[in-house]
């Protein structure tokens, strides 16, 4: 059978787990059969280098460079992406446009039943800038060890090369994981986008963008552009610790909350905006700009 549509994605389990996902969303919202989306998989230079932190080596760009090649190139028509996971700037021949139900954005806690339960001077491993300084501000004690693989891979260096880790909660649902303790938003602010799934097509592909539409999520979709916002607009690096969450009320209102962090944790300014996105889509560069004229020198130096 030739497939109706070709589905880029990394080959991880958890990657794969969310192609799945989107594959069987279009195929149930199109009624075709199932394998009419078909998914190639295509390994990232993210993938490949697992011996140093993404942030001295290229950044979230590493996760999408080679799935935009093929898609750029027509070899597929669509990426599934973890949106936590994509630069905010994204070519203008590309285009995110559908994302699907967002999932628990919480982070899970791995080898100890919460952050308070953590031994004095545990070694916390974590290669996110965002998670460092929220373990450093919450438990100064407490020693950072750099450490990246997929999922399996970094629960398996709990006990060997750090007592605990910090994994999102969507991506253990997503692998049927259950282990863990969810740290809740009001204690770890996630990272922008973080537990939502995003599909990209070619901007200028109609076609794919109208099959899109009928598994787009509009809430997600609202709140994540609000986040992404926000990050884009306070600009930074991989090595700069923002977090950020958006909610979108039952009334349209979008509650954004957000923070900006030091290296070390040892600062912090956060703010919170609520808007309506039809009459004020400028809110989330409005409280950007807020936190970084608040922020002191040793935070608003990783913006720059």
């Amino acid at each position: 059978m030739q497939p109706h549509l070709i589905l880029g994605t990394r080959g991880s389990p958890l990657a794969l787990a969310q192609a799945r996902m989107v594959a069987g969303a279009l195929e149930a919202a199109h009624g075709w059969t199932e394998g009419a989306v078909a998914i190639r998989t295509v390994k990232t230079s993210g993938d490949r280098i697992q011996d140093r932190p993404l942030a001295e080596v290229g950044g979230k760009y590493l996760w999408t460079k080679e799935l935009d090649q093929v898609l750029l190139a027509g070899e597929t028509d669509l990426s599934v992406h973890s949106m936590k996971d994509v630069e905010s700037d994204r070519p203008e021949a590309l285009h995110i446009a559908a994302m699907l139900p967002r999932a628990d954005v919480r982070d899970r806690l791995i080898g100890a039943d919460s952050l308070d339960a953590l031994a004095q001077g545990a070694r916390v491993g974590t290669s996110s800038p965002r998670r460092a300084a929220q373990l450093q501000r919450r438990r100064p004690d407490l020693q950072i060890a750099s450490i990246r693989g997929n999922v399996a891979t970094r629960l398996g260096k709990v006990g060997v090369e750090c007592d605990a880790t910090l994994l999102a909660a969507a991506g253990l649902d997503r692998l049927g994981i259950e282990e863990g303790a969810a740290i809740e938003a009001d204690e770890m602010l996630p990272a922008p986008a973080q537990a939502a799934i995003g599909i990209e097509c070619r901007t200028g592909d109609a076609r794919v963008r109208g099959l899109l539409g009928a598994i787009n999520h509009g809430a997600t979709c609202a709140a994540v552009h609000a986040e992404r916002a926000f990050a884009r607009a306070v600009g930074g690096s991989c090595h700069s610790p923002v977090a950020a969450l958006a909610v979108v009320g039952a009334d349209g209102l979008i509650w954004l909350r957000a923070e900006l962090l030091s290296t070390d944790g040892a600062d912090q300014v956060g703010g919170e905006v609520r808007f309506d996105p039809a009459s004020d889509g400028e809110a989330p560069q409005r409280l950007a700009c807020d936190l970084l004229t608040r922020a002191p020198p040793s935070i608003r130096g990783l913006f720059a």
